[in-house]
Parts: structure tokens; sequence; C-alpha cells
């Protein structure tokens, strides 16, 4: 019986160990994956929001444009997102710099998995965000 015994010892340490990092890496990648969504959520409804405000208070709709554009990529990067992943679209009702017409800013960010080597595509999809304004309106 005492045989038995010693060939186990120490076995119960290297099985613990295995098992937790076998369980813990996945667990602690699916929290960073779970941080990046969210980080983009955030993102695109601030670069929205952030949009359509310098859009609508823009002097005409090609300065507007190019603000709106200018303040979403500002704030994607700002919660760590490339310029490149951020996407924008706007709509005018009933047309653009019109007293009392809206605008309609929609807003894209694409996400990738987290700590993946620079050149691997690891989109994971994307998360969408919209916000309304008034022109003349702030």
């Amino acid at each position: 019986m005492r045989a038995l015994a010693s060939d186990e010892s120490g076995s119960a340490v290297v099985e613990f160990i295995m098992l937790g990092v076998v369980l813990l890496v996945p667990l602690v990648y699916l929290i960073l994956t779970a941080g990046q969504i969210q980080a983009a959520s955030y993102a695109a409804v601030g670069a929205a929001d952030h949009a359509a405000h310098a859009f609508a208070n823009a002097r005409d709709e090609s300065s507007g444009a190019a603000r709106a554009h200018d303040a979403a990529t500002r704030a994607g990067e700002n919660m760590g997102f490339s310029a490149e992943s951020v996407t924008i679209d706007y709509s005018c009702t009933p047309g653009c710099m019109q007293r009392d017409g809206t605008v309609t800013v929609a807003v894209s960010i694409d996400i990738e998995l987290p700590l993946m080597p620079p050149g691997v595509d690891a989109g994971v999809g994307a998360v969408d965000a919209d916000a309304t304004r008034i022109f003349g309106g702030l």
C-alpha cells in the first residue's frame, strides 16, 4: 500500500496547475473580448453623438461632413480604435442645413479580437449607433 501512495505524490499540484491554466486562459480571453465589445459600444455611441453635434452646427454640408468624420474618428481613437475601423454615414431630413431640419449620423465601429498580431484579420463584428440633431440647435 505504501508504494502506491508514493507513486502519486505531487501529482495533485500538477493537475491543479494544468487544470487552472486550461480553464483560466480562455476565461481571461473571454473577459478581454467582452471588454473590447463594450469599449466599441461606448465609442460608437459617443462618436455618433459628437458627430451629429458637429454636423448640425457647421456652416455648410461639406464642412459638416468633414467635422462629423473628424469627431467620430477622434471618439473612436480615444477608446483605442483605429480611424480605419470607424465608418460614418449621415442623412438629412428634409435637406441638409435647412433650419429646423435634422441630421442623423450613423457610426459603425469594427471590432477585432484583442491581443492578435498585426496583419491577422480577426474581426468579430461591428457595433452601430446613431444620433439625431436639429440644425441650428445646440
